[in-house]
């Protein structure tokens, strides 16, 4: 006798870009998405076109080619949870018809050229629902043969621009000579700055709070970045920097910098001169990477049953759903770590805003470890924040939240490198985090204690009831050896009864 087995539908999302075809399968479970496979090919669309902007016999192949591979993939997936779409270059072809008549049939569904406001639009939705942060943002995606620039709020997009330059085609107008010279360089930044000079107006009128960058340019930065050391913040300055390590080659084909892959290498000084200009001219202070761009708002499109609501917290849910934890003890000590720090000022504490989602997330998460086993808890947990998906938070933020709840109980020692928070702001989550979690040890709210707490400096002074102290001596000696620990670390703890 069979059993029926009830499985989550799986979504596919294929992009035809301008540099790469791209193909991604998801499934939707427990209120977030899980990726089951990303499948990327180099075609190089854009460089088949010629000066009519007709599409070369060998470009289309290419993809032909691509397609095939995708086709099988396909074949297992609901017809109502595929969406194919094509980007710029197809937007601009003049023999698109060709291409897609083959296209169609080889994958068997239909493949929708979408306009550049909508594949702007489309990847607005993707960002919001991948990227934490509040307020304004201002969203950068460098493709092959468009750029696209939004700013929007929470899932409005306020501005949609799709630009016809990117880094093929640029590759292709700077760089054929394929020498990189400080020349070469200069006259591709001034380009992209003519090309974005009509919208710096309407832009600089709306403003924006952050910066996000998605897709194919900004990840290889981030990577090149991270390979040689640098946090993940991309700077003005370190995309100078970068530049100057670029024309250390005499030729494109000579490219050698840490952390650049060679599939990348080709286009990478031509992203890298219209990112430039936009910095330059949009005077952009600082950019992190999104976690999703275009395919992501595909399948976010398709997906009905996921609201728009706080990315993090719904990230969180799921987690706790998918790990069975237990929700009202994580909101305990969420909490109790909230209470203590709004105790000690918080703004004045913890001078970064953000790390109070940071506290609260690893918090409510802090037991994930406890799925695979009881022993070596902490660093199970730090394993899985590590290397599971969590859409609103950044990598150095997984990072910080994965060695915080590595740290969370027992023996303390120093925190690793990391760039989510400063160090001192970062140390406090892990003490505020620790002391939350004795607190809270009976997992009953109206069994905690009353406690205060008072700062100065580096110092924190914890009061507990003297009666509950009294009445729950393994706390008693269990906050007793936190304050010695915290202490020995350089962090002075005092529990004082009262």
């Amino acid at each position: 006798m069979s059993l029926a087995v009830n499985s989550s539908p799986l979504y596919a999302a294929i992009d035809l870009g301008s540099n790469s075809f791209h193909m991604l399968v998801v499934r939707h479970i427990d209120g977030s998405i899980q990726t089951m496979a990303k499948i990327k090919r180099k075609v190089r669309l854009a460089a088949g076109l010629d000066d009519e902007m007709a599409l070369s016999q060998e470009a289309m192949q290419r993809g032909w080619d691509c397609l095939s591979l995708f086709a099988e993939r396909l074949q297992d997936i609901p017809k109502e949870n595929i969406r194919i779409v094509g980007t710029a270059t197809l937007r601009t072809a003049t023999n698109v018809d060709v291409f897609l008549t083959k296209a169609d049939q080889i994958l068997g569904y239909p493949i929708q050229v979408i306009s550049g406001e909508e594949e702007a639009a489309t990847i607005y939705k993707g960002v919001a629902h991948t990227s934490g942060g509040t307020g304004r943002r201002l969203v950068v995606d460098i493709g092959g043969a468009s750029t696209e620039l939004i700013i929007g709020e929470g899932f409005e997009p306020k501005a949609l621009t799709s630009l016809k330059m990117g880094c093929v085609t640029w590759l292709e107008r700077y760089f054929k000579d394929r020498q990189l010279n400080k020349a070469n360089f200069e006259r591709a930044i001034e380009g992209a700055k003519q090309t974005l000079a009509p919208i710096l107006e309407q832009y600089q009128g709306l403003g924006w709070d952050v910066c996000v960058g998605a897709s194919g340019t900004v990840q290889a930065l981030q990577e090149i970045m991270l390979a040689q050391g640098m946090d993940e913040v991309i700077t003005h300055a370190k995309l100078k920097r970068l530049q100057k390590q670029a024309m250390q080659a005499d030729h494109l084909e000579e490219l050698d910098i840490d952390g650049l892959t060679l599939e990348r290498a080709l286009v990478f000084p031509s992203g890298l001169s219209i990112l430039i200009a936009i910095f330059e001219l949009l005077n952009i202070d600082s950019m992190t990477l999104a976690g999703g761009a275009l395919r992501e708002g595909m399948v976010y499109d398709m997906v009905e049953e996921l609201q728009q609501d706080d990315i993090r917290a719904r990230t969180i849910n799921s987690v706790q759903t998918r790990c069975q934890l237990d929700v009202e003890y994580g909101d305990q000590v969420a909490a109790t770590a909230t209470s203590l720090l709004v105790s000690c000022g918080n703004e004045s504490w913890i001078e970064e805003p953000h790390a109070v989602a940071l506290l609260e997330a690893a918090s409510k998460l802090h037991e994930i470890g406890l799925t695979l086993n009881f022993k070596k808890a902490g660093e199970h947990s730090a394993y899985l924040l590590q290397n599971l998906d969590l859409p609103g938070f950044t990598r150095a933020q997984k990072h910080l939240l994965s060695e915080v709840v590595r740290r969370y109980k027992d023996q303390l020692t120093p925190l690793p490198s990391q760039h989510a928070l400063s160090t001192q702001s970062a140390e406090r989550v892990l003490r505020l985090l620790r002391l939350s979690v004795i607190i809270t040890h009976r997992r009953q709210r109206d069994l905690q204690p009353r406690f205060a707490v008072q700062c100065e400096g580096n110092s924190l002074t914890l009061s507990i009831d003297k009666q509950w102290l009294e009445a729950h001596p393994l706390s008693a000696a269990g906050l007793e050896i936190e304050s010695n620990r915290q202490s020995d670390a350089g962090w002075p703890l005092t529990i004082q009864a009262v």
